[in-house]
């Protein structure tokens, strides 16, 4: 089984025959005990350090199908490399683009995406309901929100009604988390240990929704929740906004009431939090678990994981946009 490798140090990333060779750097920039990562093995690397390789190394990951994502030193997402597009269809590219340019139906699909986000942040508030949060009041409010995404016709105002229940939402994060306060949501820079984590793990949801739609027919730059942009792939944004809750909200949940990531695990020296190496380990394994996990598919009547549902949430949209079958949107029902 093919596995995600994410490297945190800074080192030179070179090919031993089939196999990729990484060798960390430490804090002098003295080489350390190389690791080799038989490429057979290897699905996507996730790299949080510089890394020194070159054109001929890409190429090769090029050929093996083997996508690298890029962060800084502060937790953003700056960019991947994708292999070549091996599913381009000129057919799904216009559908998709069809389907963008119809404002009602455009309008359809972004509501569809915002109840999906919605439902699944319910889910959450009602499973720690039932476990001592008086989340109540909260669970209310994001409901009559939800009552109000059919009732608006723009773009914009979907947003507005998102924000609203994503403003709510994080305000549950004060009774749900033991020992950190959220204190509000903020980014670029994240102020505190809980804001941290959730911007590195909405990147790291982001990248997987990425990867998904890299192996399907979809156009990545093209969404319908949020606006296309330059140099973004937002149809990852609108994808990730279905999966953020049960993916990288249940995983902040459990690292900081099981006590897994701690105070000393954050660096605060700037004007900003970030994770420090040690956390970024513990998160990324936590999140990876999270994404292997299986649950009893009701449709395929088998189990899949949690990382295979983000490509079959891209096949559900390929059907939607050739009219094969409408959308509905992934929504827990455990």
């Amino acid at each position: 089984m093919k596995r995600t490798y994410y490297l945190f140090n800074p080192g030179l990333l070179q090919r031993r025959d089939n196999t990729l060779k990484f060798t960390p750097y430490d804090e002098e920039g003295n080489s350390q005990k190389p690791r080799f990562l038989p490429v057979e093995n290897v699905a996507e690397l996730y790299c949080f350090g510089n890394l020194d390789t070159n054109s001929a190394m890409y190429n090769f990951l090029g050929q093996q199908q083997i996508p690298v994502h890029f962060f800084d030193y502060y937790e953003n997402y700056t960019g991947s490399f994708m292999p070549r597009d091996g599913l381009i269809s000129g057919k799904m590219l216009l559908a998709q683009v069809k389907m963008y340019n119809s404002t009602p139906e455009r309008i359809a699909l972004a509501r569809l995406i915002i109840e999906g986000a919605a439902f699944n942040m319910l889910k959450n508030l009602r499973y720690y309901n039932t476990r001592g949060k008086d989340l109540i009041p909260i669970i209310e409010d994001i409901e009559s929100l939800s009552q109000k995404i059919n009732e608006v016709s723009k773009t914009d105002e979907l947003m507005g009604i998102e924000g609203n229940i994503r403003k709510n939402y994080y305000e549950a994060f004060e009774l749900i988390i033991n020992d950190f306060s959220m204190s509000g949501r903020s980014y670029r820079p994240p102020l505190n240990q809980v804001n941290a984590l959730i911007s590195f793990g909405n990147m790291m949801c982001y990248s997987q929704c990425l990867r998904a739609i890299h192996q399907t027919q979809l156009n990545p730059a093209i969404s319908f929740l949020h606006s296309p942009g330059e140099r973004r792939f937002s149809l990852a944004l609108d994808v990730a906004e279905i999966f953020k809750p049960l993916l990288v909200d249940r995983v902040i949940f459990k690292v900081l009431n099981k006590k897994m990531i701690q105070n000393n695990h954050f660096d605060e020296k700037l004007n900003r939090t970030v994770l420090k190496e040690n956390g970024k380990k513990i998160f990324v394994q936590a999140f990876e678990d999270r994404l292997t996990e299986t649950i009893k598919h009701r449709t395929l009547n088998r189990s899949v994981s949690y990382k295979h549902l983000m490509k079959l949430e891209c096949y559900k949209l390929q059907k939607h946009f050739l009219k094969i079958e409408k959308y509905k949107p992934f929504k827990m029902w455990w």
